[in-house]
């Protein structure tokens, strides 16, 4: 089966001969024009004088002296006549979306060329206002901006606004256009235009042969008409009888054939049916055609390499065409490509904003923005964001050594001296105080890291970028980009966002990967047509306009009607001549997909005579049997055991929650990562300043008798001194413990917040304290430790166990009314017991360890009430011990009680629950240390869910 480009070179030969040097051709796109040339070339069998290819957009602007002006640019003339005809005092900032819309709308009315004075003037009789109901809640919100005691509900005082601004349109349109014609400019719609209303379009070539439209805007058909009239045009119109002939064109697909059926029987057609007739009656030939459902966009795009492999569609090349509804599809059908395809053709171009140095120049603007503190100093996240980005290193081999040095030393708040280690970093971290200052310091940073990287899509991606900034400097250079800091990094995310960095290579060549667009003119035998779901296909229609649509309709505007027609005739036109057809959609509803097929597919189900075939994707899975592994207690492993000083309560219970989990922490030595430094608190960070607070407060009074009364309370609980208090231990949290080296701090928000919280639990905790008063404290953060002798199967081994407490303090128990030692262990997280240990038994459980009973905590707090029960220095009569757990979340209720209980039985002395914890305790200990027990994972798959070493482990 020929191509339409096949027939129309064919047809072009057979007309002019080889000598085309005088004849214009005219594509929508430049794109069929590369194909057209090889056609040509293989028709005439010989060498021809090629034609000029030119686009309609580049015909047009032959006859004009007015540029077409950079987006940007024409929002910012635009701004300056709305200010003068309204004088309204609205900033640029807030008028931009609002202003491409705009331009939007006069570009419309121009290439339609309606009465714009008509138009704008009119709108007031027009009966649709008399609500404002057809404003969609996007043009709401954007009113907003202009309006602010709008409110939803007033829709009557919104249509007087609005009404309002409409008659300011008129003299807003009129003047821009003055505006830009005093400069040489125009936006495209104004350019054709005038190119029309102004005539003198004089014959350059012999012939001008318009080939592939469909949709021709006013303007377009009037100079279509201008050169047939003049005995120099030609037109060929690529469609097919399914659609284009009313006998046999079903009502719901007749729209793809709708204006190039009026342009038909007023423009003629260069190839007659009656000698071209089976070139236009495609779609009735046999074919192919899967409809392929999806869960996902991903899946999708995996499938192009297995549809590519299949009856080798690879192998024929350009003939072959994966065709993306959705170009965000680009990147994962990149990677798809099998290994065995030589050549492909990529016509969409690779998106700027998925190349790295996107995001690095986005770091570049986070950092002089949110990434400034009020000091003119820079956030530490924001600089360790950048320090850590790939393409730092080709600006400064001293970044890594920097960024240790401020991870090392804990320098949260960094001087921007500090951020100097060379030449390069002083450039990167240097505040910039205006916009152009910004722009420039880009541009610096880009040129130094151009050249530093051979790859393609490196040099491309830097150079498509430099331009995109080097033209918005232009503008803020020359005073016509007068916006703040926000707006300006907002401008630069939208346009890079709409760049994509072009691929070079032989377009004919090879397996064609195109946008739907891209397809206008072109056939292929095979196709495979991805994300064909609706809102893609058509593309979901959102006219940003302020136009209602009653008034475009009556002005001849363009129309929901008339967008759904073209993508209607893409649609159809795409399959009309291929013989293998492949259409696959997502039925997923994620991300305001609509899982929902085209209508055009629907369309082809009901009323096309091929059968269909119905298949679905579905992510190959196959059962893999995964291998635990296990450790087990050779001589290495008995030697880092025996080298243990002490086994810390944590280690236990590790031990206790995953055998394996201690092996790779506490034998292997393989740590989690410390947490970086941040001006954000974790909780752990959080914890520490609540303790070291607690011990700040109450130093003076630990191990020395001194006896702590309600008047002491009173005066600790002063806000100032907690204040005060607060303030340093923050300092040594974010600092270190080397008061040389802190630093004033520079409180946000959130730190504001959790100092403000941590306060309030200091106080509450004091409020608790006062209830015991009097009361002595016996030590604070101190080291409590005992010798277990254990027996394994190697003899009786002396194991110390032990660690470091929070608080022990000495106090006339509430419950007993005895005088009582008790072991606090402090709680800052939101985790209180609900359902409480019932027996010894569960705390040296597996399959408690790490649940809701938090066994690890009764652990932790028997043990060292254990010890201090024993430990005749630190209790010396013998007295009672209790362990208790402050959780200071759940603390502000009337009589709290942090004494622990086993079931309902409160634990007034540890004693009488000793013998049977130390026998579980040793039995423990005896397993670590038994060389026969290897270390294997855990059966609680509930502790792997957050295990640190889950990539290690056969889990």
């Amino acid at each position: 089966m020929k191509t339409f480009l096949q027939i129309v070179a064919q047809d072009i030969i057979r007309k002019y001969g080889n000598d085309l040097s005088r004849i214009a051709i005219i594509f929508p796109n430049k794109r069929a024009s590369l194909f057209l040339n090889e056609e040509l070339y293989r028709c005439a069998g010989k060498p021809v004088w090629a034609p000029n290819y030119l686009t309609i957009s580049e015909l047009f602007r032959k006859y004009s002296k007015a540029e077409v002006g950079d987006p940007i640019k024409l929002v910012c003339d635009l701004y300056k006549s709305f200010v003068k005809i309204t004088g309204k005092d609205e900033t640029l900032d807030h008028f931009y979306d609002w202003g491409r819309m705009l331009i939007s709308d006069f570009d419309d009315i121009d290439k339609n060329m309606a009465d714009a004075d008509k138009l704008f003037a009119n709108v007031a009789d027009i009966h649709e206002f008399d609500d404002a109901s057809y404003l969609t809640e996007e043009q709401k919100e954007i009113l907003k901006t202009f309006f602010s005691n709008f409110s939803e509900d007033h829709n009557t005082r919104l249509k007087e606004l609005f009404l309002s601004l409409w008659t300011k349109l008129k003299d807003i349109y009129n003047d821009f256009r003055e505006r830009l014609a005093s400069q040489g400019l125009a936006y495209e719609g104004m350019l054709y235009r005038e190119v029309i209303e102004n005539g003198g379009i004089e014959k350059e070539f012999d012939k001008y042969i318009f080939v592939g439209f469909n949709l021709l805007q006013k303007v377009e058909h009037r100079l279509f008409r201008h050169f047939k009239e003049e005995g120099a045009a030609e037109f060929y119109w690529d469609y097919d009888e399914f659609y284009c002939n009313p006998k046999r064109t079903a009502s719901s697909h007749k729209e793809a054939g709708k204006y190039i059926s009026m342009y038909l029987s007023e423009l003629g057609n260069s190839l007659p049916q009656e000698d071209y007739g089976a070139a236009y009656d495609n779609f009735s030939v046999d074919k192919t055609i899967s409809f392929i459902k999806a869960k996902t966009e991903n899946i999708q795009a995996r499938f192009v390499s297995e549809w590519l492999r299949q009856d080798g569609r690879y192998k024929d090349g350009r003939r072959t065409a994966v065709v993306m509804c959705d170009e965000g599809l680009l990147t994962g059908i990149m990677y798809a490509i099998p290994e065995e395809v030589e050549n492909i053709n990529i016509t969409t171009g690779y998106p700027l904003s998925q190349a790295p140095v996107s995001s690095f120049v986005s770091q570049l603007l986070d950092l002089q923005t949110i990434g400034l503190r009020t000091d003119n100093g820079f956030r530490i996240s924001f600089i360790r964001s950048l320090l850590t980005h790939p393409f730092t290193k080709y600006l400064s081999a001293k970044a890594s050594e920097l960024l240790k040095e401020l991870q090392v030393k804990r320098i949260l708040y960094p001087k921007n001296e500090e951020l100097w280690a060379d030449n390069s970093l002083k450039a990167l971290f240097l505040p910039m105080d205006s916009n152009l200052k910004l722009m420039q310091w880009l541009l610096n940073i880009l040129k130094n890291i151009a050249g530093k990287n051979e790859d393609v899509l490196f040099v491309e991606s830097v150079f498509n970028m430099y331009t995109l900034i080097n033209r918005i400097k232009g503008l803020v250079e020359a005073g016509e980009l007068d916006v703040d800091r926000i707006t300006i990094q907002k401008l630069l995310k939208q346009h890079i966002a709409a760049t994509s960095i072009p691929f070079h290579g032989e377009p004919a060549i090879g397996i064609q990967i195109m946008g739907v667009l891209e397809t206008r003119n072109l056939d292929f035998d095979h196709v495979l047509l991805l994300s064909c779901n609706e809102g893609n296909m058509p593309k979901g229609i959102r006219d940003s306009s302020f136009i209602p649509y009653s008034i475009r309709k009556a002005y001849g505007l363009t129309t929901v009607d008339n967008k759904v027609a073209i993508y209607s005739y893409y649609f159809y036109r795409l399959l009309q001549r291929a013989k293998d057809i492949t259409i696959a959609y997502n039925t997923s509803t994620e991300n305001g997909n609509k899982g929902e097929m085209s209508r055009f597919m629907l369309q082809l189900m009901v009323e096309s005579r091929h059968e269909i075939n119905r298949l679905s994707l579905h992510v190959g899975q196959s059962s893999v049997e995964k291998i635990a592994v296990r450790f087990e207690k050779d001589d290495n492993v008995m030697k880092i055991l025996s080298a243990y000083g002490s086994l810390s309560p944590t280690a236990l219970n590790r031990y206790l929650r995953c055998p394996m989990q201690f092996y790779f922490n506490n034998i292997a030595g393989i740590r989690e990562p410390d947490e970086d430094i941040e001006e954000q608190l974790t909780s752990r960070a959080f914890g520490n300043i609540f303790h070291n607070v607690l011990e700040e407060i109450y130093k003076d009074f630990a191990g020395n008798g001194k006896m702590i009364t309600s008047e002491v309370i009173k005066k600790l609980s002063e806000t100032q001194n907690i204040e005060a208090v607060v303030d340093r231990m923050f300092q040594k949290e974010m600092f270190g413990s080397d008061e040389r080296l802190w630093r004033k701090l520079h409180y946000n928000g959130m730190q504001l917040i959790s100092r403000t919280v941590l306060i309030k639990y200091v106080k509450r905790l004091l409020d608790i304290d006062l209830e015991l008063t009097p009361f002595s404290i016996v030590a604070l953060e101190k080291d409590m430790f005992m010798n277990l002798d254990v027996n394994t199967d190697e003899g009786v081994r002396k194991v110390k166990v032990g660690g470091r407490i929070d608080r022990l303090d000495m106090v006339n128990d509430p419950k007993t009314g005895r005088q009582t030692i008790r072991v606090i262990d402090y709680k800052t997280g939101g985790s209180d017991i609900k359902t409480p240990v019932a027996t010894i038994g569960e705390i040296f459980s597996a399959d408690e360890a790490g649940g809701k009973k938090h066994t690890d905590y009764y652990l932790q707090a028997m043990l060292y009430s254990m010890i201090a029960r024993n430990d005749r220095k630190l209790n010396p009569q013998a007295l009672p011990v209790s362990p208790a757990l402050i959780f200071i979340q759940r603390a502000f209720g009337e009589n709290y009680d942090p004494v622990i209980s086993l079931g309902r039985q409160r634990i007034n002395d540890v004693e009488e629950y000793q013998a049977e914890f130390g026998e579980g305790l040793k039995a423990l200990v005896a397993n670590i240390y038994d060389r026969k027990e290897a270390f294997a994972p855990t059966a609680n798959l509930k502790i792997c869910t957050y295990c640190p070493y889950k990539p290690l482990c056969g889990r």
